[in-house]
């Protein structure tokens, strides 16, 4: 999955340092539009050096990967690439044409940026607010009011039915193969989620709910959180065709993936697909 990059590491702890403190290690995540400045001509992503950048260019940190440095350009400094392969990408394109720890990396930069981007006024009482000296955090200069990156809970759901498990695909956006998925609601355990988005998507009734695995997924600031389970009782699919444009049981040998190896989903399809008794 994208998160698994050993023997690399992501440290996202807090630190107040400046690009100035790590020079030789210290890169640059850039966005414009909701998108990232970065050289994909390799296999994982390459990002602009923070030496590149305008001395009073606002940068903030992020993270390390290892040893190196991630620093958030937080305005409109101008680069000066020496690489003429750097060019702006989606993250989704980043996501299909790439792999490594440095993809991991602007999956959570996207996340961080995205929170950053979104939260420079307060949501109470809409006064500026600025970065926290002693966490990550962002304080209302009016009223205090501290805001905190947000982390939206998800679960991936394999329905298993014998030998066969529910494959979906979604009626919209992502093309290939997926699971149930859906948000938790307030008030839910991530079991009862589970549940009640089986029946809606599904029309089915589920037990032996059991967990998985977890994972981040910047791309959506999501916490994806995967369980498998089986069908209870009547198997017959009611598809939600709101939502999904195809659900059917799918026997282990007929399971296609998804093309690239990033996802919870495609594990616990690739899981099943190789094991069958999960």
């Amino acid at each position: 999955m994208i998160q698994d990059i050993y023997p690399s590491r992501l440290d996202n702890s807090f630190r107040r340092v400046q690009p100035s403190d790590c020079p030789e290690k210290s890169f640059a995540v850039c966005f414009w539009d909701g998108r990232i400045l970065a050289d994909i001509s390799g296999s994982d992503v390459n990002f602009p050096r923070a030496s590149e950048l305008a001395e009073n260019t606002d940068m903030i940190y992020l993270f390390s990967v290892d040893d190196e440095a991630f620093f958030l350009v937080r305005g409109n400094g101008e680069i000066e690439i020496k690489n003429g392969s750097f060019a702006l990408y989606t993250i989704r394109e980043l996501r299909d044409k790439c792999s490594g720890k440095y993809l991991f990396a602007a999956f959570t930069a996207f996340h961080l940026a995205k929170w950053y981007e979104e939260n420079k006024f307060c949501g109470k009482c809409g006064g500026n607010t600025h970065c926290d000296d002693k966490e990550r955090a962002l304080v209302c200069e009016s009223c205090g009011n501290k805001v905190y990156p947000r982390i939206n809970p998800a679960v991936i759901v394999g329905v298993i039915n014998g030998g066969r498990i529910l494959i979906t695909r979604y009626r919209r956006g992502f093309a290939h193969n997926a699971l149930i998925a859906g948000f938790t609601e307030i008030g839910e355990t991530l079991e009862q989620t589970v549940q009640r988005e089986v029946m809606e998507e599904a029309g089915l009734h589920v037990k032996n709910i059991r967990y998985y695995k977890s994972q981040p997924w910047g791309m959506a600031s999501d916490l994806l959180v995967g369980f498998y389970c089986d069908v209870d009782g009547d198997d017959a699919i009611k598809m939600d065709e709101s939502e999904l444009k195809y659900a059917e049981w799918v026997s282990r040998e007929d399971i296609v993936l998804q093309p690239y190896e990033h996802s919870l989903t495609n594990e616990m399809m690739k899981l099943f697909k190789e094991n069958g008794n999960i």
